[in-house]
């Protein structure tokens, strides 16, 4: 498996610190506003390179953090008249129903930065006996140029920095690209004592104190967008290295942006598409498969039509899926079934995870499983007209598709498949029946409210002389 590392600017072949374990931590958000699509991008993008190297047989732990206290917070919490931690517990949960339903899974870890302050000052002293940082009047600062790999990551290099440094002028600073590892309080914003007196943590401070606390000094995997390459996490690898004397990271993984027409989408700029939005127009499965369509480091731009293309696309798999849920009730997705795949559908196996282990390749791991949903079609259209012997085929074919739908985390969504909730093809089933009796007692109007039940529960019905078939399409 190779694993592009923005690092090097190179695909690297992936080989884990520990044998058979992946440590991974990815910046999650600050929590001032409600998540957009944005953020669903790199959630999905992370959730999935998590979920394949499981699949793989890695034993990951997956860390994804929280900024809890922040400039932008605490200018939003008092604009609004409430406590900066309060307002950061509320979207936190926001957070957490958006990914949801998305289908995304929750981190192992979900730190927040104000229960790590402790690990931020430990780091930050450490800094400054080394020689690597200093105080002034109460705050602390990251002393750029006692680190000369500064900028390797985002391949910038210190004098170009200067000359285009966008920092405001601050005399007490040895030099104006110097960065903030502890700010002095000020007057009504959350502070905690310190050796250089009460103040809070820079936001670079936090990931080096979180990521280092749950997985070590050194890890596999750090990941987020590309908007965080400069100056985030080369500030995190300058700190880092500098307090432990060790390489930081061994694979840095960055996710391109959305964008809405020709710009990035940011709440800064004011041009964001909030995912609970969204998904009330959208299916999520529709969404992530429109964002697996290209790859996680190249941008995507936003369109509603594109989203709408994808939904159509899922229907190439979502009936083969309920038709051998229906023939084999409880079978498909589950792990004591013995469901040998057909050679065909093996060999396209093979070849998406050729593709996921080409740096997590979705797009080309989504053409194999297209080709393979032809092939459990053609099965399944076999034992639609009499041939017995293609039931097995079908069966294992369509659980094989299933599984490594699974691995890219579609069809996740509890309330959004059958197969994962019994109750419902139990429910549908007993509403078929009903309207099989109004139809017998030519009950026409109880007929036509049942098939518009089932049509809103996402079920399609069609009427044949020997009863009704239903297909189950999603709603």
């Amino acid at each position: 498996m190779k694993i592009y590392n923005t690092l090097t600017r190179t695909k690297e072949e992936f080989v884990p610190l520990t044998p058979g374990e992946v440590r991974m931590y990815v910046c999650g958000v600050t929590v001032y506003d409600l998540c957009h699509i944005g953020h669903a991008r790199s959630a999905i993008a992370f959730d999935v390179i998590r979920r394949y190297l499981h699949y793989k047989g890695y034993r990951v732990t997956f860390v994804r953090n929280f900024t809890d206290v922040d400039d932008k917070i605490i200018r939003r919490a008092a604009e609004e008249g409430v406590g900066a931690l309060q307002m950061s517990d509320r979207y936190i949960r926001e957070f957490r129903e958006d990914m949801a339903a998305l289908g995304v899974l929750p981190a192992h870890v979900e730190p927040k930065a104000t229960e790590h302050i402790a690990e931020m000052i430990a780091l930050i002293e450490r800094l400054v006996a080394g020689g690597f940082a200093y105080a002034v009047d109460g705050d602390v600062y990251f002393e750029i140029r006692r680190f000369p790999a500064y900028g390797r990551l985002s391949r910038k290099n210190l004098e170009e920095l200067l000359a285009g440094a966008r920092v405001e002028v601050d005399e007490r600073k040895r030099d104006p690209r110097d960065f903030a590892l502890w700010k002095a309080a000020k007057p009504g914003e959350p502070a905690w004592p310190s050796p250089w007196g009460a103040g809070r943590p820079g936001w670079h401070i936090e990931c080096s104190a979180m990521s280092m606390h749950y997985l070590g000094e050194s890890f596999d995997i750090h990941g987020g967008g590309e908007d965080l390459i400069f100056p985030h996490h080369e500030c995190e690898i300058a700190q880092s290295e500098a307090g432990t004397g060790k390489p930081f990271v061994r694979y840095w993984i960055h996710n391109g942006f959305v964008n809405l027409g020709a710009e990035k989408m940011s709440k800064s700029l004011g041009n964001v598409l909030a995912i609970r939005e969204v998904v009330k127009r959208h299916a999520p499965d529709a969404l992530r498969l429109w964002m697996l369509g290209t790859h996680y480091r190249n941008p995507i731009e936003w369109s509603e039509e594109r989203a709408q293309e994808a939904a159509r696309a899922l229907e190439r798999f979502r009936p083969l899926i309920a038709d051998a849920d229906r023939l084999a009730p409880g079978v498909i997705g589950s792990r004591d079934a013995a469901l040998d795949a057909p050679s065909d559908a093996t060999a396209l196996r093979s070849r998406f995870e050729a593709a996921m282990d080409d740096d997590f390749n979705t797009a080309e791991a989504l053409a194999a499983l297209f080709d393979l949903a032809r092939v459990v079609h053609a099965y399944r259209n076999a034992v639609a007209h009499g041939d017995d012997s293609a039931r097995a085929a079908f069966l294992g074919g369509a659980s094989e598709l299933f599984a490594l739908l699974r691995v890219l985390g579609l069809f996740e969504v509890a309330t959004t498949h059958p197969v994962l909730l019994p109750e419902l093809r139990g429910h549908i089933e007993k509403l078929v029946a009903e309207r099989d009796a109004a139809r017998k007692s030519r009950d026409w109007t109880r007929a036509d409210q049942l098939r518009t039940q089932l049509k809103e529960l996402g079920v399609t019905v069609e009427d044949t002389p020997s009863g009704s078939v239903w297909t189950w399409r999603g709603v």
